[in-house]
């Protein structure tokens, strides 16, 4: 007699499917077992959520599972709970949730097939061979690592920035040999600990002793205070427990640079995941941590779905980083989600940040999380000082004030190294004609098209439409292009202009793109000589620059007048992170702040009193206005091709809910500010609660009603749970 079981299909509906588990497949069918269904037309892979249901249609009208695709669950039943929970809490499809919680390759009917490492050590005979020529750096570089590291992936030494151009040639010379399995006995050549100072040694200890138990911790630590070594020790128990561990980072392009000292002090016992990942390459790490065989899991926003054989503490560096939120599909937290697994799981988790989220603040003084705090830089090193330069009414070469220039010049005849920051890639964000006032728009978007020289293109940055540069104006024919406001291409220009002899790197996406380019970027920095560097918040996050003892804020004004309330917040922890770049070691470190409005409170706030004060600031008025954290918040997104039948489709599922009250509010429908993107017409519906449940009984209802409803064919919607952006 055939069995019933509940399968999650990835289709846009919010539930599970019921389907015959025939005797013919001859096996029991389990949670977590990938298997063939058919579903309409079509043949998909699904997962099993569920086993021994039963429902009141007649079996001659249900359809059967076609193929068992594992003979062992590839989910574990800890994972398939968590993507049903998931479903449930974002009000998404569980079908989709699940597939998500999958590499690529398991999502396809073909039988996933692990794809063998290759590792590389140095060859008994390398004492024998010519020593490599001094001009060889990054070949030099890499036979430094791997000696230090005894073996390394091909996959791990991409991770660390070294292209086969660079590791094959010390192949083919015969420097390194291959290695059937990474050794065990390399203990000996991990890296040599920091002495502790008294705030990390509390931090390490608060953290070990909840080995085994959930427990959640905030380490607040300020930039360069030694919160990567204590997540290093905290490693170092779990794992003389036997117990695995994860680590999630905000960006692909930290990974080179945290892997490699993962890698110093355990080595061969690291897996990354992340989306520079071939298919084949991020099946393998998946399957090494699923089986126990590695131990701890690096890895950005997707890898806090990782099956784990034993989990026994959970990382989350750069808490605040809006990249744990995904964006589109899917629109889950990752933070939040690995402090749910840490409570599955009955580990600690530990929140770590230069300039905590105002939801960990608040959940601190709710008493919710356990607060430690590193206040010491490490090694002795000062805060860096902090200037406001007002450049009202001063006249600006390429969006650089003098003060600023002869700030670099001082630094770079010191030896020493310098930073300019300005959050705009390109080389203008806007072109106009001088003679009729024509502006490049994007046809798509309402938005400016961003000049990038270098291409000779202009480009939207929302909806990536580009179009040849002109040359004269295509309204007038008039020659005079004016180009408005600078970008990091312009101001790498300007820059050269000002230090001709001075090597000058920009780090910025449009120069990042290629594998291990950033590496390649951060190598030549760390080797000491002055530079200058010039980027965006890719420069912000987590980068060590010893040497740069200068930070030059270009514009930050934007933020403080974002028609989001969490602008603010925003522009203090960018501030803060790039700031803290400035004075590490023994080198004491300057931060200018270019600025029109250089009485602004939070501005005042954070260079007179530093983040905490200006946090807190924030707070007060969140809880004035009753605005997340204080409450809590989702939103119905809607976009069409026309504005009025987005807002109709909302206005719709607002009247199906009841009025507003004092537990509860109801904004909208609102035309995002941006309201034409990518050719579609956007608008929003706001929710808002003083109590969690509440918010979600109104979004069951809300999604109840939206799924009901007759849409036009090409309407779009969504529904975003803590967002972070509210259009």
């Amino acid at each position: 007699m055939s069995k019933l079981v509940t399968i999650a299909v990835p289709c846009p509906l919010r539930r599970g499917f019921d389907y015959l588990w025939p005797d013919t497949l001859q096996l029991d069918p389990e949670i977590g077992m990938r298997v063939t269904i058919p579903f309409g037309p079509r043949r998909l892979v699904g997962v099993i959520i569920a086993t021994d249901v039963s429902n009141d249609i007649p079996s001659h009208k249900m359809k059967a599972v076609l193929k068992v695709l594992d003979t062992r669950p590839t989910l574990p039943p800890d994972l398939v709970e968590l993507g049903c929970w998931g479903a449930e809490y974002y009000h998404h499809p569980i079908g989709d949730c699940i597939q998500q919680m999958l590499p690529v390759t398991l999502r396809k009917a073909e039988q996933a097939k692990e794809k063998p490492a290759q590792y590389w050590q140095c060859s008994d005979q390398i004492h024998r061979l010519p020593p490599l020529s001094t001009r060889a750096h990054k070949q030099r570089s890499l036979l430094a690592i791997v000696q230090q590291s005894g073996q390394l992936s091909r996959r791990q030494i991409k991770d660390l920035g070294y292209s086969n151009n660079i590791l094959n040639p010390l192949i083919d010379g015969g420097y390194l040999s291959k290695a059937d399995a990474p050794s065990a006995n390399t203990a000996h050549l991990q890296a040599e600990k920091p002495t502790l100072n008294r705030e990390q040694e509390a931090a390490v200890g608060a953290i070990t002793a909840t080995l085994g138990r959930f427990e959640r911790f905030l380490l607040d630590g300020v930039t360069g205070s030694g919160k990567t070594e204590v997540y290093l020790r905290a490693i170092e128990s779990c794992l003389a427990r036997g117990e695995q561990v994860l680590v999630l980072i905000p960006e692909i392009g930290l990974t080179p640079q945290t892997l490699q000292r993962f890698e110093q002090r355990f080595p061969a016992n690291v897996s990354t995941l992340h989306s520079g990942l071939s298919d084949g390459e991020r099946l393998h790490n998946w399957q090494k941590i699923q089986s126990g065989e590695h131990k701890i899991v690096l890895g950005t926003r997707s890898a806090v779905f990782t099956p784990f054989n034993n989990l026994g503490l959970i990382i989350v560096d750069e808490e605040h980083d809006a990249s744990y939120k995904q964006q589109d599909g899917w629109r889950y937290s990752a933070r939040d989600i690995a402090v749910k697994r840490g409570s599955d799981h009955h580990c600690p988790v530990v929140l770590g940040s230069a300039t905590p989220s105002l939801d960990s603040l608040h959940n601190i003084a709710q008493s919710r999380y356990r607060l430690l705090e590193l206040r010491e830089r490490a090694g002795g090193a000062s805060a860096p000082s902090i200037r406001l330069l007002d450049i009202r009414n001063e006249s600006l070469d390429e969006g650089l004030s003098k003060s600023l220039l002869d700030a670099t010049t001082r630094t770079l005849n010191a030896g020493n190294q310098a930073l300019v920051f300005l959050n705009r890639r390109g080389f203008s964000p806007q072109l106009q004609c001088h003679s009729c006032g024509w502006l490049a728009n994007c046809q798509a978007c309402d938005a400016k098209m961003t000049v990038h020289f270098g291409r000779r293109e202009l480009r939207c940055h929302h909806c990536d439409a580009s179009e040849p540069l002109p040359t004269i104006c295509p309204q007038c024919h008039n020659h005079q292009l004016i180009y408005q406001g600078p970008g990091t291409e312009r101001l790498e220009l300007s820059l050269r202009r000002h230090f001709p002899d001075v090597p000058i790197y920009r780090i910025d996406r449009d120069t990042t793109s290629a594998k291990g380019s950033m590496q390649s970027l951060v190598n030549d920095i760390r080797t000491g000589k002055p530079c200058i560097l010039v980027g965006t918040q890719m420069l912000a996050k987590g980068h060590h620059f010893p040497d740069v003892t200068l930070v030059g804020i270009v514009d930050i004004d934007g933020g403080l007048f974002s028609a989001d309330f969490r602008g603010p917040e925003r522009s203090g922890q960018l501030l803060i992170q790039v700031a803290g770049r400035a004075g590490r070691a023994d080198k004491p470190g300057t931060v200018y702040i270019q600025t029109h409005c250089p009485d602004h409170p939070a501005l005042q706030a954070l260079v007179n009193s530093g983040y905490q004060p200006f946090a807190q600031q924030l707070l007060a008025e969140r809880r004035l206005f009753s605005l997340p954290p204080i409450s809590f918040s989702a939103v119905i997104r809607a976009d069409a091709t026309s504005l009025q039948g987005a807002e109709d489709f909302l206005e719709q599922i607002k009247a199906a809910l009841p009025l507003g009250d004092t537990q509860w509010s109801i904004v909208g429908p609102l035309p995002a500010p941006m309201t034409r993107k990518a050719g579609r017409f956007r608008a929003a519906l706001i929710l808002q609660a003083e109590r969690r449940s509440l918010l979600h009984t109104q979004l069951h209802t809300a999604c109840h009603i939206g799924d009901q409803l007759n849409k036009p064919q090409n309407l779009r919607w969504s529904v975003d749970v803590d967002p972070i952006d509210l259009f």
